[in-house]
This record gives structure tokens, sequence and C-alpha cells, in this order.
């Protein structure tokens, strides 16, 4: 059965594949972190062996890294309108199925890429100028301005916002959780936002090959084969890995 194109991406010599490498092993390892979370969530198994000092700076690592190529990747996309709302809608496809497992993601990374995507492409339809064209002094001045205030808007964020308590409800998505607010797989707006805008202004600079030619030449092909195809690695590795949970927990019983 043959997937749609916005599920499933063959190779092109148009892509560049050391920024899909990346993007295919920083989800692969998301993968390992969700299954790490259901060996402790569903089966009992230690909480140091999913949360501990490695692998959580790690996790924000490499989950930031998915974030920012998430961003430079919107650079060449057709439609980030229509990229966006695709990715959005698929983030709660996840949301349906984790609660109906009673382990609810209601706002995570799909949903965090997807109301980017969309934010960026109506930026694009207001200031096309600013983001397309030919290269110039000026555009690489503003891509510069932005990604250093992306970067200043983030720490500041991440330090003030960013898991905080607040006393009121219905702000989770924009990163404002209350006391006892739950979320299996939480990546709100702030402060994460500004790590896509980032990417996506110095997307720029990939696009019009500004970087040194073994970054457009170097090839690894695994990698890039799951980092052309995020969004169906994403959504079927859920089920997946639940599926194969179910089965070790009966076989435990």
């Amino acid at each position: 059965m043959k997937l749609p194109s916005f599920l499933w991406h063959p190779a092109s010599p148009k892509r560049i594949e050391i920024i899909d490498a990346l993007r295919g092993l920083s989800i692969l390892l998301m993968v390992i972190h969700h299954a790490l979370y259901d060996a402790v969530y569903f089966l009992g198994a230690p909480s140091w062996l999913f949360s501990n000092p490695v692998f959580d700076p790690l996790q924000k690592f490499f989950a930031g890294l998915f974030i920012f190529l998430s961003g430079v990747s919107c650079r060449f996309s057709h439609s980030n309108l229509k990229r966006g709302i695709i990715t959005f809608l698929a983030g709660w496809v996840v949301s349906l199925a984790t609660y109906l497992v009673d382990n609810p993601a209601w706002f995570g990374i799909l949903h965090l890429l997807g109301l980017s995507a969309v934010l960026v492409g109506a930026a694009e339809q207001k200031f096309p100028k600013l983001l397309h064209g030919k290269r110039s002094q000026k555009r690489d001045v503003a891509r510069a301005l932005v990604i250093l205030i992306s970067t200043i808007l983030f720490v500041f964020m991440w330090s003030r916002v960013y898991d905080a308590s607040y006393n009121f409800k219905g702000f989770a998505w924009l990163g404002f959780v209350y006391p006892g607010y739950y979320s299996s797989d939480w990546f709100p707006l702030l402060p994460w936002f500004f790590v896509f805008t980032a990417g996506a202004a110095a997307g720029g600079f990939v696009v019009e090959r500004r970087l040194p030619k073994k970054f457009y030449t170097a090839k690894i092909p695994f990698f890039a084969a799951v980092g052309r195809n995020t969004l169906a690695v994403y959504i079927l590795h859920q089920p997946v890995l639940y599926g194969i949970t179910m089965l070790v927990k009966l076989f435990l019983q």
C-alpha cells in the first residue's frame, strides 16, 4: 500500500541529506525516549530508566534539534500553511489515541510544529520580500537578527515561563500550566516556537547554499530515510510501542 505523499517522501537529489539524517537521528532518539516511558508507565520499570540526570538534558537537546531542523526545512516547503495544518491535525490524532489509553498528550511536538509552520506561513504571506527574493545584505542582517532575538526570547521564556505553575487554566498550549496539569508529551509554544523561528531564519542561508560544500554532499542513507518521513514515523511508532508494551505486560502476568 502506497502512503500519501505528505506522509512518505522518497529520496530525491533536491533534498539535503544531512538535514534529513539529523532529523532522523533526533526522532529515533525520541522513539527510544517514548519506549522507556512506556516501560516505566505501563510495565512498572524503575523511574530512573526514563528520567535521570543524563537522559533529561539529552532529551531536551535532541527535541530542540528536531524543532530547529523542522524550522530549517520549512524554507523548502511549497506551502507552510498546508504543511502546518496537516501536522497540527496529526497531533490531535495522537492526542485522541493517547487519551483512549488513559495517557493523554494534549499539546505535543506535532501540535507545536504544526502551529509554528502555520504562523511562519502567515508571515511569509505578510512579508514576502523579507523572506524571499534575491540574496542581499539587508536580508542577511534580518535573518541574523531573527536568530539572535529568537535565542534571547527562548532563554527568557525557558527561565521565566516554562514548567512554572499559574492559577489559571486554558493556556497550557502557550506554556502556562496550572497545578496538577498533566500531558505525556508537552511542547508549548513558549518557549519552543522561538527554536522553530531560529531554524526558519537559518534555513534561508541553507537554501542559498551558503554552507560548506560537504554539508550538501554528505550521505547518511539510513538516518536520512527516517528523517524524510518523520511524520509517518511519529504517528506510527506510538501504537506500535503501545502494542509491544501490552504484549510484554501480558507475558509478564
